[in-house]
């Protein structure tokens, strides 16, 4: 039975096809969000107080959709300040230094050990991590610094962060706009990853041993490198050596076993969303205060509340551009009765329902044109530099698609998922590559320009598989 489509219907798609043209052109959206939750709010509500009130409730929900998401990270990073300002850091990685002897070896170990790092840790955090050994170590043995700086994006901001299986940022939000259980686009997004991994990092490390066999490798340094590790995170000595040697090497051990422990228990105990995120972050608050006590003594009450502000600052950051984004795109489903009641028609099952069901009336959507739309969406909302800030759209519009073929929601959502955040987490968006770009001392426009080609190439075949897929 078709839906009767009211004038609210018309409006959020004018919006949505709005913010994706400011995405395009780079401009920001937060201004053409709040518009839309105004104009929604007009409609449903037939008044000015009821309308301007929705904008900010609009932002609360939002907010209560994403806190667990935005505190998880948060914790993480105020974690990963205490683990760099103590060394302890450098002593986790130090022993996976010696395996890499050659430049190949040293672009996939770097690679791996970021990808695996990043899972827990998230990416940026993860770069000052490892930069301060493994950098050092990888130039010693040939590998250019830009080759280092792609390495780290490829599997750090692309593979670890596109699937976020740990943390569960990115799969919490696709799954919240498109109204399924995260656990089924994580459980989607397992064949789209791993496609999308090998294409990219296997092309680009071809493509950069060919350039520097053939002589046409630019390594793009804007600041020399040394091989003592200098140019990495930036570390206060005088705390670094508040530790012990052998109290580092103690910590070292106890943070990967428990951690090991959390993903067993998350298997024994069925821990999935919510439940694996809090384990997750109860972990880190506890290694962070215990380290903190440890390394600052007496002034560690004060200096754990230090790490906690640094870790919300920057979590607040990278999340200030996604709450008007999501607060615009939780209207498409649950997010409009919680905010307007039942303003909708009789029939209606939500705005971005009852958009996919007229679209299957009026258009032939198959598999073939839902993958290419997912894939562009979640591209174009990448370029923005977030990654983030455009996943909340690529959800909805993976739950519209889906409802009109009547398959698929899943894996087109972990189809936009991938695609926003290989464009926008940091891989081909030149403002989002600056930790590895700092880190490496390379020009973060010429590190761009090195990924573009694997990254395009892997998006091409990812979208190819997802069509057979859905």
């Amino acid at each position: 039975m078709a839906i009767q489509l009211a004038a609210v219907h018309w409006v959020y798609l004018v919006f949505v096809v709005a913010i994706i043209g400011f995405m395009i052109m780079r401009r920001d959206t937060t201004l053409v969000c709040i518009a839309g939750i105004l104009g929604i709010g007009i409609l449903a509500t037939a008044s000015i107080e009821g309308s301007v009130s929705g904008i900010f409730n609009s932002f609360i929900y939002a907010i209560k959709e994403l806190i667990s998401t935005i505190l998880i990270i948060s914790i993480i990073v105020a974690m990963s300040r205490i683990l760099i300002r103590t060394g302890i850091n450098e002593v986790m990685i130090a022993p996976f230094a010696k395996f890499m002897r050659t430049p190949s070896l040293a672009f996939w170990g770097i690679g791996l050990i970021m990808m695996v790092t990043s899972l827990f840790f998230w990416p940026s955090p993860a770069v000052a991590l490892i930069g301060a050994v493994l950098l050092p170590v990888a130039l010693r043995v040939g590998l250019p610094a830009l080759g280092a700086a792609v390495a780290m994006n490829l599997f750090g901001h692309g593979i670890a962060l596109s699937g976020d299986y740990i943390i569960q940022g990115a799969p919490n939000l696709t799954a919240a706009a498109a109204g399924i259980p995260v656990n089924e686009v994580m459980q989607a997004s397992i064949p789209l990853v791993i496609v999308m991994g090998a294409i990219t990092t296997v092309t680009a490390f071809w493509l950069m041993k060919r350039d520097m066999r053939t002589g046409r490798w630019n390594d793009g340094l804007i600041e020399p490198v040394n091989d003592t590790g200098s140019h990495t995170a930036e570390r206060d000595d005088a705390e670094n050596d508040v530790l012990s040697l052998a109290a580092k090497r103690i910590l070292a051990i106890i943070i990967p076993i428990l951690y090991a422990l959390n993903v067993a228990a998350m298997f024994a105990f069925n821990l999935q969303g919510g439940d694996a995120t809090a384990l997750i972050g109860g972990t880190s608050i506890l290694i962070m205060l215990v380290i903190t006590m440890m390394a600052h003594r007496g002034k560690g009450l004060e200096k754990a509340t230090g790490y906690l502000i640094d870790g919300f600052l920057f979590g607040f950051r990278v999340f200030g551009p996604v709450i008007p984004i999501a607060a615009f795109f939780y209207l498409g489903d649950a997010g409009f009765f919680a905010m307007f009641g039942e303003k909708l028609p009789e029939a209606s099952n939500g705005i971005v329902n009852d958009l996919g069901v007229a679209l299957a009336h009026e258009v032939p959507v198959n598999g073939v044109v839902g993958s290419v739309t997912l894939a562009v969406v979640g591209a174009v909302t990448g370029l923005d530099g977030s990654g983030f800030s455009g996943i909340s759209l690529a959800g909805s519009i993976a739950q519209l698609f889906g409802h009109a073929i009547g398959s698929g929601i899943a894996t087109l959502t972990a189809l936009g998922q991938v695609a926003a955040i290989w464009v926008g987490g940091g891989t081909i968006v030149p403002w989002a590559l600056i930790p590895a770009a700092a880190i490496c001392g390379v020009s973060p426009f010429e590190l761009a320009r090195r990924n573009l080609k694997p990254v395009v190439i892997g998006l091409v075949v990812t979208t190819i598989v997802a069509m057979f897929l859905i």
